[in-house]
């Protein structure tokens, strides 16, 4: 498939925006800087670059245009083939990145978020960044007839317990990944140094998120646990506090000891810094392929 620059800044910024979430310490209950294997986190990351360029490259085929020639209208539906191949590169990235990590998908279910959101910036090049998640949600609303049959346990437990679920967060217009973006300009406008801004937005997605995968798991018992903590935390003064430092720690304790893990947040905290990095309208032109190419 014929990639050209575009395509791989996308990849390269929602790489960047991984490798950023990842590198986050501490995030309470979830891989960071601390872990022995953070290499292999790393490399988790990386391993999904080809995967979401050539979802970019799909895009840009079905209408996203060139450099001069916008592309199209935001608002526009996306043409039903593209879900289809997004829906199959997507599968195959993720059977990669398992493969790349000795049958482990450190990233599982990141896919999902980021090409959607790297696919729409594609699409809609003209879009702002701000705007992008409208636009991946038309291509969520999409069906895809390649998707397979049997519920994933995700869908299943949603449906259980009557929550979102990944695809309904992407059908809403990823709510969750906007609210990050409010809590990181309101932790920066307040003088929060950028790790506890970042882990502001990551405690407001934990807040009120329906972790499907904390649902199956630990049950809504679990999840209310998550919730309350990531709630208490920001209730003393966020990260960057004293009181709001010691309650991160204590939450991050309580979590690893109960063996309960966010992921579906993490994942959400990266579509944000996704679409902050593309905010940075020097980003597109100046940056250079450092994470494709490490």
């Amino acid at each position: 498939m014929p990639m050209n620059r575009e395509d791989e800044v996308l990849a390269e910024a929602a790489i960047d925006a991984l490798l950023a979430e990842a590198e986050l310490t501490p995030k309470p209950g979830l891989p960071d800087r601390r872990e022995a294997d953070f290499g292999a986190l790393r490399w988790s990351a990386r391993s999904l670059a080809p995967g979401l360029a050539a979802m970019a490259a799909a895009a840009r085929r079905s209408g996203g245009g060139t450099p001069g020639h916008p592309g199209r209208t935001a608002g526009d539906t996306p043409p039903r083939e593209l879900r289809r191949e997004l829906g199959a590169i997507g599968r195959h990235t993720e059977r990669t990145m398992a493969r790349a990590n000795t049958g482990t998908a450190l990233h599982h279910g990141a896919v999902w978020p980021l090409g959607l959101l790297v696919a729409a910036a594609a699409l809609e090049p003209a879009t702002a960044p701000d705007q992008l998640p409208a636009a991946a949600r038309r291509l969520a609303a999409l069906p895809d007839p390649s998707a397979p049959r049997v519920p994933s346990p995700g869908a299943t437990v949603a449906s259980r317990y009557g929550a979102a679920g990944a695809r309904g967060e992407a059908r809403a217009g990823f709510p969750h990944i906007r609210r990050a973006l409010t809590a990181l300009g309101t932790a920066r406008s307040a003088g929060a140094r950028e790790p506890e801004a970042r882990l502001d937005a990551l405690l407001t997605i934990m807040c009120t998120l329906q972790d499907t995968g904390l649902l199956h798991a630990a049950g809504p018992h679990g999840l209310r646990q998550v919730q309350n903590g990531a709630h208490a935390v920001l209730e003393a003064g966020g990260a960057g506090s004293d009181a709001g430092g010691r309650a991160l720690r204590d939450l991050d304790s309580t979590l690893r000891a109960d063996g309960l893990r966010p992921r579906g947040s993490a994942h959400l905290l990266a579509g944000a810094l996704f679409l902050d990095i593309l905010r940075d309208r020097t980003y597109a032109t100046t940056a250079l392929p450092t994470a494709l190419a490490a």
